[in-house]
């Protein structure tokens, strides 16, 4: 690596050491390197920023946040849990299954993880340890599960991804559904075995009339996963319109059907959304920056020709990335972590003949699960400040989930085929 590399890596890890913010870290470091070293003109800088604004895929980010705050804002959250708890609530640790489900549900609209975490954690934590559970197993439960908040789509990670490469869009969310789904079945056996040996009360067995009472209540929330989906996978809309058109569903049912959010909530909640999607555009503004530093001085090419000359096999490599974005996601969120290492790792997809969709499911889940690992992991933190407990009490908690996580994460490395079913089957993907 040339002297120069060094400089900017220090430079880099410096600035964040030092809390400077994300964005202006990548920004700065990205100025630095173009008209320092490289010698560029830095109005390029000004063209970069405006050129990573200028993308019709961000559309989908801004309209998936304001859709994820108008829920937590009406009850469509608090249905869609209780729906879930209706379903599995009377099992051994249906509870916990209940809290799993909905984590599922909410992903499936939100595209986040810690709204997830803050909008059905702060609902569950409370009520899994009302209803006996223990504490710690709670905690852990219902910090980990909101990984599916980034893996069952609309994922905020998966759209940047897909901007990245220029995969699509459609066919990379596809990806994420049965992965998805085998995180959901394992972490709920785990909760049922645990309940189970440790004797933690269940509840009644609804009827089938307390049933149908839930669903029907719950109708018009659970509709909205179904209008998302069904419309992109039918081909009635894309999935930037798909956005668009769950936004204005979510308030129609919040503030006409439902009743539960009132017209003065809408500039609240409209205002907290642009605060939130600008600073996601921010840090893809830096990382633009950044990125086109990597390009200019061909980081990429070199970082792939070093890694191809020293890793043979496909799977060596596989497991080398998986464990490098692991620590990676320990010290990074999983925006700028995207944004950043996705152009590097390109030209060594190529060379290994990894798939593009297999790889972006694969590094979603790693940075995923960096939400709930130690030091910098947001979710520990959003979780230790609702039961008033401390990082370290919140690390032990999670591991067993974790663990978890990282066996499907190691299944689905070598089985590449279950992450490219759907994708094959909607798309004919791959041939």
């Amino acid at each position: 690596m040339e002297a120069s590399h060094f400089i900017i890596l220090a430079l880099l890890l410096g600035c964040l050491a030092a809390t400077v913010p994300v964005f202006m870290a990548l920004f700065f470091t990205g100025l630095f390197g173009l008209s320092v070293i490289a010698g560029i003109d830095p109005l390029v800088a000004v063209e970069v920023l405006y050129r990573s604004m200028d993308k019709f895929a961000l559309i989908v980010v801004l309209f998936f946040v304001l859709c994820g705050n108008i829920m937590t804002t009406g009850t469509i959250v608090q249905k869609l849990v209780k729906t879930a708890n209706v379903l599995v609530g009377f099992l051994p640790g249906g509870l916990a299954m209940a809290g799993i489900l909905a984590c599922g549900f909410f992903g499936a609209i939100s595209g986040s993880t810690v709204a997830t975490v803050v909008a059905i954690g702060g609902f569950m934590i409370p009520a899994l340890v009302q209803h006996g559970y223990q504490e710690r197993f709670s905690v852990g439960v219902m910090t980990t599960a909101p990984i599916l908040g980034v893996i069952i789509p609309p994922s905020i990670a998966m759209i940047l991804y897909a901007m990245v490469t220029n995969d699509s869009l459609e066919a990379l969310f596809l990806t994420g559904f049965l992965p998805g789904f085998m995180i959901m079945g394992a972490m709920s056996l785990y909760a049922w075995l645990v309940c189970r040996r440790q004797g933690v009360p269940t509840q009644p067995k609804p009827t089938l009339r307390e049933v149908a009472a839930v669903l029907r209540e719950s109708i018009w929330a659970l509709l909205l996963p179904v209008l998302i989906f069904g419309g992109i996978y039918s081909g009635f809309f894309t999935a930037n319109e798909a956005a668009v058109v769950a936004c204005f569903y979510a308030f129609f049912v919040e503030l006409v059907i439902h009743r539960d959010m009132k017209f003065s909530d809408v500039k609240k909640v409209v205002v907290s959304s642009a605060v939130t999607s600008a600073t996601l555009l921010v840090i893809v503004a830096g990382a633009s920056v950044f990125g086109e530093y990597l390009t200019f001085e061909q980081i990429p090419t070199k970082i792939a020709d070093a890694v191809v000359s020293n890793i043979q096999s496909q799977w060596v490599f596989l497991l080398a990335v998986n464990v490098l974005l692991l620590v990676i996601g320990m010290f990074m969120d999983i925006i700028s972590a995207t944004l950043i290492l996705t152009p590097i790792f390109l030209p060594l997809l190529k060379q290994f003949g990894v798939d593009t969709l297999h790889f972006g499911l694969l590094m979603t889940i790693n940075l995923g699960i960096g939400y709930c690992t130690p030091p910098l992991g947001v979710s520990l933190y959003i979780s230790g400040a609702m039961v008033d407990k401390g990082v370290l009490y919140v690390s032990r908690a999670v591991l067993p989930f974790v663990l978890i996580q990282l066996a499907i994460l190691l299944l689905l490395t070598f089985w590449p085929d279950a992450v490219l079913l759907l994708p094959r089957w909607f798309y004919g993907y791959g041939g």
